[in-house]
């Protein structure tokens, strides 16, 4: 058991090494994630949503570390292609679910029958704002969502917030970076996509490698419910996400 589960910390520093790498690769300067990185946090501590102060964030963390590491229960993550089937087929033991970005709209495909014990099982979102339908669904029911900052996704994160703070109750929000900088009231636990950060994420939170088992994850699609991109650039990126996967112990 972790001694301090809020702190997200990556299990190891060459996880954040591979994002240099990462930025290195596709001629991405540092400087844009961290702008985006500072302006995230100031926008949710300026805001007036209790459960997004630091505090409160802290405790977030914590509440998921009790759900999803002290229950001792298997997490399915659930990629970009995802398929309804495998989701009917986690409903059937106590998997809990930690869904990556858009791959939220999968459930929209569920029988009723089934649609609600799967929003029930769906711990958290990994998140950099742009999942389109899947994540509003999310927002909309207060699941909480582990909201990450990058260079070019200002304009998304905005968008999401403005929706969050709208709602009569505001879905709990994790901060996460992808910068080498120690950001108070943030964390940097690995990951570059939505797919390999939400593995990363659950990882640093304390969830041992043997109880995660990945749905979805194909690194050679862009799945259903990836958010909008060139496709040549995604499948670069998902080959990406796949050395993070391995670092981790996950074949894809």
């Amino acid at each position: 058991m972790k001694a301090r589960p809020t702190d997200l910390e990556a299990i190891d520093s060459s996880l954040l090494s591979i994002q240099d790498e990462f930025r290195e690769h596709f001629g991405w300067g540092l400087a844009a994630d961290l702008e985006s990185a500072h302006a995230l946090r100031a926008a949710i501590e300026e805001s007036n949503v209790d459960i997004w102060s630091r505090a409160q964030r802290a405790r977030t963390v914590a509440a998921l570390h009790r759900r999803l590491v002290l229950r001792a229960t298997d997490i399915a993550l659930l990629g970009a292609a995802v398929t309804t089937a495998e989701i009917e087929t986690a409903l059937t033991d106590n998997t809990l679910l930690i869904a990556a970005d858009g791959a939220t709209g999968v459930l929209s495909t569920l029988p009723d029958s089934l649609a609600e014990r799967a929003w029930s099982r769906l711990a958290c979102v990994v998140s950099d704002a742009d999942g389109g339908e899947g994540t509003v669904a999310a927002v909309k029911r207060g699941i909480p969502m582990i909201l990450h900052a990058h260079g070019d996704n200002t304009d998304a994160w905005t968008e999401l917030l403005s929706l969050a703070s709208s709602r009569r109750t505001p879905p709990p929000i994790v901060l996460t970076h992808q910068t080498p900088e120690s950001i108070a009231g943030m964390h940097n636990p690995g990951g570059f996509t939505d797919g390999d950060r939400a593995a990363c994420f659950a990882r640093a939170l304390g969830v041992p490698r043997e109880r995660i088992r990945l749905l979805g994850t194909r690194t050679d699609i862009v799945g259903e419910w990836s958010g909008s991109s060139d496709p040549e650039e995604k499948l670069l990126k998902l080959q990406w996400m796949a050395k993070v996967l391995q670092y981790l112990g996950f074949w894809v």
